[in-house]
């Protein structure tokens, strides 16, 4: 293994993708990022690769997110672009695991946290194990679900999404086999076997079937009440089916809604109904980076940012109390984007 941070190689009938800053958990950054976009480009028409393996070193994350130091620093000196440019590319790459033509398999060990999410959640195979733990959390700096995941959140059972959006809940092996977050679980202690034999073979069919998770999960059983609130239209108007039904869920969830940027958190009700409409990944991320592309500029990502992970005061002070967002501020976040912004590269 080599220093790189992201180790792209060939390996047998695989192309091989690692990411390897376990001390960061391994947070993607935009260097990352297009050294798995050049990698998919390379291997897409080598006839020498049939499949794509995705993992990661180090036993707490596969990818704990994406790594905003350097967005967050420009921000505050005023320049939006570096995070723009981040986003663009990332949205980009996370579109080409989506549609690639070969089987991609990511084993998702530990944290998958919103950029992790963006890379494994959408592998044709996406393999998890008795650490994991999944969670989209943008709300609680100020940003949100990105990377696709309104796509993955629009496709959860009735209004499951809506609810893992708002509060960053975090997702076991079963919770996530459950929303469809992933596809297959297999103790972790089988991995290495089932990667070499990936990687001789090149035969997906290789892969085992999916066991079940020795943790039950959580969603499932907590769906009706999950359903009650978070039909609602609107963040105002789950906040008050929350309160009218009362009970150890509904206080749990009050608690971390109160925590959350209001404006995040009304954003991401809309984009994962704006994608659930759409149902394609390239709608979700065009739809997140009308949010993302604003963010730093015009909404709470860099106070969020400051509060949860610069001076981890946890006190962020948002733009809007709760029960004061006007309405005007959360459609200037959606608005579309001007073709100088598009993502695909066709459309530049």
């Amino acid at each position: 293994m080599s220093d790189e941070t992201m180790i792209a190689r060939k390996e047998g009938r695989a192309g091989r993708l690692t990411f390897n800053r376990p001390k960061a958990l391994n947070a993607l950054d935009h260097d990352m990022a297009m050294v798995i976009e050049a990698a998919l480009d390379q291997w897409r028409d080598d006839a020498e690769v049939d499949l794509v393996v995705i993992d990661a070193i180090g036993d707490r994350a596969f990818c704990a997110g994406g790594d905003i130091a350097a967005v967050y620093r420009a921000g505050i000196a005023g320049d939006s672009r570096p995070g723009q440019d981040f986003w663009r590319d990332e949205y980009r790459m996370n579109a080409k695991i989506a549609e690639y033509p070969k089987p991609i398999v990511a084993f998702m060990q530990g944290f998958v946290m919103g950029g992790g999410v963006g890379v494994g959640g959408h592998a044709s195979h996406r393999v998890v194990g008795e650490s994991t733990q999944v969670s989209m959390p943008e709300s609680g700096i100020g940003l949100i679900p990105d990377v696709g995941g309104t796509l993955l959140l629009a496709r959860a059972p009735g209004h499951v999404g809506e609810y893992l959006g708002v509060t960053g809940a975090r997702m076991n092996a079963a919770d996530a086999l459950y929303t469809g977050f992933a596809d297959c679980f297999v103790p972790e202690a089988e991995w290495e076997a089932i990667k070499a034999r990936l990687v001789e073979t090149g035969d997906i069919t290789s892969l085992p079937a999916s066991q079940t998770p020795p943790e039950p999960g959580s969603l499932a059983p907590q769906r009706a009440e999950i359903d009650a609130a978070f039909a609602a239209p609107d963040i105002h108007a789950i906040v008050e089916a929350l309160e009218v039904a009362g009970g150890t869920f509904s206080g749990k969830t009050l608690n971390t809604i109160r925590r959350n940027s209001p404006l995040s958190m009304e954003a991401t009700i809309r984009l994962v109904r704006m994608t659930r409409a759409a149902n394609t990944i390239r709608a979700a991320l065009e739809h997140e980076f009308r949010f993302t592309w604003r963010a730093a500029e015009l909404g709470d990502f860099l106070e969020g940012v400051r509060a949860q992970i610069i001076d981890k005061d946890r006190n962020p002070q948002w733009k809007h109390a709760l029960d004061s967002l006007p309405e005007e501020d959360v459609a200037r976040m959606l608005e579309p984007l001007g073709p100088d912004w598009a993502i695909w590269e066709e459309s530049k």
